[in-house]
């Protein structure tokens, strides 16, 4: 409902005629249906035009006013490359400045990248604000009276008093399959020195989930290349799984892996950079471009020395990237690293608000701030594409502690959790994958049939070796069963470890799992496993290449298959031993 005004203010250089004067009045009845009082104001600043202010409506006849006008023409037109020039020339030859309101406000406070603005009764929230100095904001309060409204830009140049207009736009990144090998900042500007990225649409950053109807199930597999974890938690295409763990646990290396093996599957990979170190992101960066895996990935930065609010945006504007190859019927890998400091971005920036903290001085909604960011992952159905977002967010822990308000919040809306412990990375078991505190609900609905076969109880027999592991500290005098057992689980423990950068292809993560659960290795001492590991992958290559390629092909493992890699594996293990016999002999 319009607001009722009893006078408009006229602001020009020169002061308006009798005649002026009676066709501003008519202007003003007709449109607002009432006869208003017009006072007029002297601005030598206005010397070609002027500005009617009536209430918080703006009409802005000023040269700057019309040629903002101009320019938001040409911003909505989207040509292709050939045809850019002649439309902007066809565009400005027919172009009229159009005398519509702008609904106009004033800067009561700012600092600390927070302006409170008064005067913009109609604003929505999320809607983005744009202040005289060129600085935009987006609404994130919502009083009586004013508002309040994070900024994304320098604060300093925004003084109190000074003007902010209403755009009528949600905050929104550009898209497009030029941002594919590129590294942008939290409003999807690049920052990787290698020139402009061409859009070829404008998502908004917040945006409805899927909703169960454009849902399908999980049920093609989202390979991480890491044996621990393929086989025992398994990751489906539109799943969340998080990934939680005390600093410095091997969190982001499980991630970035998970990218490396995507390389040739026809996935698109976004890694959003939640205020980390700017060296580490360029260090991560780099890595991805020197394994060839930089060509599908997005990378999203918003460092440690970024402002909260774009701390807080840039996992949304991740998402809207990701979006719109899902759209597409893409399959897309997102990565968000990490969502702990997200969740302190937004406390800051709740707090400057003057939102009332809560649990742990989190504002009452944080759970909604991760709940609407992860419930957009989704495999969508056949009817839109069956396009897919899988979601890795990473959540750091305190001391190991996962009952703490934001890895609870997170544990809760995601679909299983890998847990890694920092007891088993420092002592050598890498990924250092709890066994027990992981799980994943998909389960085997996303594991390949072969990976499933071969995996068998591997999970069962890992938790009873930790389980005796425990019993037999406090007895030296062990059975021969027991100490045999105790020698299998290490040689499973041994052969989960698995060297950074080195994510196994399906077939060879079958042919270690079948060896390994059927004793094959168990005589071979713990120190010789891991050079018996690769070496007994490449013999069965060289000696069986159509088994390897039928594996991966077919996802299946039949019966006649196992007793090949058995007898295969059983092979190599009698000629290791025999030169190693040979080697000690000498």
């Amino acid at each position: 409902m319009r607001e009722t005004v009893q006078e408009a203010v006229l602001r020009s250089a020169a002061e308006p005629t009798t005649e002026q004067r009676a066709r501003f009045g008519e202007f003003l009845k007709r449109k607002y249906g009432q006869a208003l009082a017009l006072r007029w104001e002297e601005d030598p600043a206005l010397e070609n035009g002027f500005r009617l202010e009536v209430g918080a409506d703006l009409y802005d006849w000023s040269l700057e006013g019309r040629l903002r006008q101009l320019r938001e023409r040409l911003e909505q037109l989207k040509p292709e490359r050939a045809s850019v020039i002649p439309l902007m020339r066809e565009a400005v030859r027919n172009w009229q400045p159009e005398v519509t309101p702008e609904e106009v406000g004033s800067v009561l406070t700012v600092g600390d990248e927070i302006a409170s603005v008064s005067g913009l009764d109609r604003a929505a929230y999320g809607e983005i604000l744009q202040f005289s100095s060129g600085v935009k904001g987006m609404v994130q309060d919502l009083r009586p009276g004013r508002i309040g409204c994070i900024l994304f830009g320098n604060s300093e140049a925004i003084e109190s008093g000074s003007i902010v207009r209403r755009t009528g736009k949600t905050a929104g990144v550009p898209v497009g399959e030029g941002f594919l090998g590129r590294v942008v900042d939290a409003l999807g500007a690049p920052i990787d020195g290698r020139g402009d990225i061409p859009a070829e649409d404008y998502l908004p950053v917040e945006s409805p989930a899927p909703g169960i109807i454009d849902r399908q199930p999980v049920n093609r597999p989202m390979e991480t290349g890491l044996l621990a974890i393929d086989s025992m938690f398994p990751i489906g295409r539109g799943q969340r799984e998080l990934i939680i763990g005390d600093r410095q646990t091997g969190k982001t290396a499980i991630a970035l892996d998970t990218i490396l093996n995507q390389k040739g599957k026809d996935v698109v990979c976004i890694y959003v950079a939640i205020g980390q170190k700017s060296g580490s992101v360029a260090q991560l960066v780099e890595n991805l471009k020197r394994r060839g895996a930089m060509d599908y990935t997005v990378v999203v930065n918003a460092p440690a020395s970024a402002s909260a609010s774009l701390q807080y945006i840039a996992p949304y504007a991740g998402t809207a990237i990701g979006e719109y190859f899902m759209r597409k019927g893409r399959d897309v890998l997102i990565v968000y690293d990490d969502l702990s400091k997200h969740a302190v971005a937004y406390r800051t920036l709740s707090l400057l608000l003057g939102r009332s903290p809560g649990r742990e001085a989190y504002p009452g909604d944080v759970f909604y701030l991760h709940s609407r960011l992860l419930e957009r992952s989704a495999h969508l159905s056949d009817e839109l594409g069956g396009g897919s977002m899988t979601a890795l967010p990473i959540v750091e822990t305190q001391a190991g502690d996962v009952s703490a308000y934001i890895p609870t919040n997170i544990i809760s809306i995601t679909d299983g959790q890998i847990f890694l412990e920092s007891s088993l990375f420092f002592s050598g078991q890498r990924p250092a994958v709890n066994v027990g505190l992981s799980v994943s609900r998909v389960g085997g609905d996303a594991q390949t049939k072969a990976v499933k076969k071969a995996a068998g109880a591997l999970r069962l027999d890992l938790a009873q070796y930790r389980e005796m592991e425990v019993f037999t500290q406090f007895s030296s005098d062990l059975d021969e069963t027991t100490k045999r057992q105790l020698v299998y689980g290490q040689g499973l423990m041994r052969l989960l470890r698995q060297p950074q950068y080195h994510p196994y292809r399906q077939h060879q993560q079958v042919i270690l799992l079948t060896a390994a659960l059927d004793h094959v290795m168990q005589t071979v001492p713990l120190a010789e496993l891991d050079g018996f590991r690769e070496r007994l992958l490449t013999d069965a290559e060289s000696r069986d290449p159509a088994l390897c390629r039928r594996i991966d092909e077919s996802g299946q493992l039949s019966g006649e298959d196992r007793e090949t890699i058995l007898k295969l594996a059983r092979d190599f293990l009698t000629r290791y031993q025999a030169e190693t016999a040979e080697k000690s002999g000498e």
